[in-house]
């Protein structure tokens, strides 16, 4: 199995069970991981055969900054739906972050996985 990824794609929204989290936008940093055919985009050498990461960034990015998401695991689990039902994806891992949100802490999250991880010996179909 090959993997397409997006690291540190920061996007502010708001999201929080807080009353003052209600009112103001919070970034939070996603890392993506998709699961992908590498070998034929490289064979073909055209973005039709590869991951559009780009659109799938664009689209991500339209989505959280719109959303009002009280959960982060409510966030990832419609951000991971999304990616797998308009790009056809067949497994991912999704981290969300939300710095800030624990005093002490660099990074608080969860890390998600969905869809159904291809065999590593086999191609993604």
């Amino acid at each position: 199995m090959d993997i397409v990824y997006l690291h540190g794609l920061r996007i502010e929204t708001v999201i929080g069970v807080f009353p003052w989290e209600r009112r103001v936008r919070q970034a939070v940093i996603l890392d993506l991981e998709l699961a992908a055919d590498v070998a034929r985009a490289a064979a073909t050498d055209r973005l039709e055969d590869a991951v559009d990461y780009k659109a799938i960034a664009k689209r991500v990015q339209a989505f959280v900054a719109e959303s009002r998401f009280q959960l982060v695991e409510t966030l990832a689990e419609r951000v991971a739906a999304l990616i797998l039902e308009e790009f056809g994806v067949p497994w991912l891992r999704l981290r969300v972050n939300k710095q800030g949100a624990v005093r002490g802490a660099r990074d608080v999250g969860v890390i998600i996985e969905r869809g159904r991880r291809p065999d590593p010996g086999g191609p993604v179909a």
